[in-house]
């Protein structure tokens, strides 16, 4: 899908000297957009933050440079644009499962092997987390948009929890937000230490029998702490 210079019905062609490049409508920007976006999360999983370059992302999106700035806006911005739109293709991915649907031990079941999923199928994902946690979170910290992302997954695994303590399968009192982190993590350390530890361990963790297997193994843990203790 081309996304270069976009021809203005009044004026022919955008502008090549001076002022910001003219559009042919809403539509038009987010297409745009959303080009550069998927640009910068490919740019920053290469090269990180600080190696990442602007120009290059223009060049990957097939745009004018001065897109990014009217868009989007500096590196600053389009790095905190680019965790935002991976943090909600995630969401999106969760919201998609249904969970609401399933009886609670099933949700939560699927729920795990798609967080686990997301994490092997996305290491940009992984990457980006990297460096915003190496700046100590200062970037996301001024989103409001993925503060408000992770609200109704915690009210959905709060959802999932309440049933499954009503029907008996589920212990009492877990927190929604250290459930959640604790699925993440075990996730989120096998992806991201893969290759240390495959060098460790001399086995390869990358291939698909281990991930199965760890899939397995995060599904096992989690499961097995929340199942309601025997009375006996």
């Amino acid at each position: 899908m081309q996304k270069g210079m976009v021809k203005n019905s009044k004026t022919g062609a955008a502008k090549r000297s001076g002022g910001a490049p003219r559009l042919r409508g809403k539509a038009n920007e987010e297409e745009i957009r959303d080009a550069i976006l998927t640009a910068a999360i490919g740019e920053f999983y290469e090269h990180g933050l600080g190696g990442a370059r602007v120009d290059a992302i223009a060049r990957r999106a097939k745009t004018n440079k001065r897109y990014l700035y009217l868009y989007v806006g500096n590196k600053q911005a389009i790095w905190l644009a680019a965790l935002e739109r991976v943090y909600e293709i995630m969401r999106a991915g969760e919201r998609e499962l249904k969970l609401e649907n399933l009886p609670p031990d099933e949700g939560m079941r699927l729920l795990i092997r798609f967080n686990f999923g997301f994490h092997v199928e996305h290491p940009e994902f992984i990457s980006m987390l990297n460096d915003e946690n190496r700046q100590k979170g200062r970037n996301v910290r001024r989103s409001a948009k993925a503060k408000k992302l992770y609200s109704p997954l915690l009210a959905m695994i709060e959802r999932l929890l309440h049933r499954g303590e009503e029907v008996g399968l589920f212990r009492t009192g877990v927190d929604p937000m250290q459930l959640y982190i604790s699925i993440a993590a075990l996730s989120y350390f096998y992806c991201s230490n893969q290759h240390t530890l495959s060098a460790i361990f001399g086995q390869n963790l990358g291939g698909r029998y281990e991930i199965l297997r760890r899939e397995e193994h995060a599904v096992a843990v989690i499961m097995g702490y929340l199942a309601r203790p025997s009375q006996n």
